[in-house]
């Protein structure tokens, strides 16, 4: 280790919010962690945790610290991937953060043909919510992330991204569910509906779509899992507002039914690749990236011709498939 195991010892404890759970997941003594911290402390001449009754927090020296120990151990990762390259090439592990929706979405089938392809690369994925899936690429715990409704933000790069229009899913019995073509919102308002949480960035896009329509709009169950509305939409207890992504394993299994709108009731929920701005990507990420921002858009490209984005468009146009950006935002 080209670096002090208290590094190793201070990250943990953020992790897991207490001396205790890190020395449990360490295997090691609490007085060996707590010894660390102490002298680490005095070597900056500052506390780096704040000790409460219930476990401990960093102080603004800590998360100047922990930032840096971030940093390092991120870069010795690296220096062990590309040394093991050099042993066998293409080793090396991708960590990544996305949505539950596209973990147990698009992404299965994507990481079963990259990992057949790439046998030596190890992938870590995590899945968080809407919200907080930019956090861990900001901390430097994943290389990469993919999620939906990504602001701008200091500290991350745009990768890529793709507009992803947001349409109706029924269960394959309903009336609507038979009709060819693009459907009408104010045939769908009119059934029993289960919608995103008030406040979430998908309801807020949703919100948008449904303004113009001339009748009113009271879903029986407000809720923030989609794996919840998919269920609920299965059994025929209501119809949904989704993006084809959310309900492409089902739609393939014959389980749902995804119906776009009409053009002029389209709203788009955009889903961003990014990165940390000033982090390079090591080999073994920068080959998943670009394979993974090919197999996105060959899946734009094949909703596209289900009719599940409007036909004419092409990739690329009103962002409908991939646009790079070299931004650092």
């Amino acid at each position: 280790m080209l670096h002090s195991r208290k590094l190793q010892y201070i990250n943990e404890i953020v992790r897991c919010g207490s001396i205790r759970k890190a020395a449990a997941r360490l295997n090691v003594a609490s007085s060996a962690v707590n010894r660390q911290i102490l002298a680490l402390e005095e070597e900056l001449g500052a506390p780096i945790f704040e000790r409460l009754p219930r476990g401990l927090r960093l102080t603004a020296a800590g998360e100047l610290c922990v930032e840096h120990i971030r940093d390092v151990l991120k870069n010795y990762e690296k220096l062990e991937s590309r040394i093991r390259g050099l042993k066998m090439p293409q080793a090396g592990k991708v960590t990544l953060v996305t949505t539950v929706g596209l973990a147990s979405g698009p992404l299965p089938q994507i990481l079963a043909r990259f990992l057949e392809a790439h046998p030596r690369v190890r992938i870590q994925l995590r899945n968080d919510g809407g919200s907080t899936t930019i956090n861990p690429v900001l901390t430097g715990e994943v290389d990469i992330g993919l999620g939906f409704n990504i602001p701008a933000t200091p500290g991350i790069r745009t990768l890529a991204n793709f507009d992803i229009p947001v349409g109706v899913v029924l269960p394959p019995g309903h009336p609507l569910s038979h009709e060819a073509g693009p459907i009408d919102l104010v045939d769908v308002v009119q059934e029993r509906l289960v919608l995103a949480q008030s406040g979430t960035s998908l309801r807020n896009i949703i919100d948008l779509a449904l303004a113009p329509v001339p009748l009113p709009v009271e879903p029986v169950l407000e809720t923030n899992s989609s794996e919840l509305m998919k269920q609920l939409v299965k059994c025929g207890a209501a119809l949904t507002l989704l993006n084809p992504l959310d309900v492409i394993a089902e739609c393939r299994a014959g389980e749902l039914v995804f119906r776009p709108l009409l053009e002029g009731q389209l709203r788009h929920q955009p889903m961003k690749l990014f990165a940390r701005a000033r982090a390079p990507l090591d080999a073994a990420t920068s080959l998943f990236v670009e394979y993974l921002m090919q197999e996105l858009l060959v899946l734009v490209q094949d909703l596209q011709s289900k009719g599940h984005i409007p036909a004419g468009e092409k990739p690329g146009e009103r962002g409908f498939g991939l646009r790079e950006d070299d931004q650092r935002e």
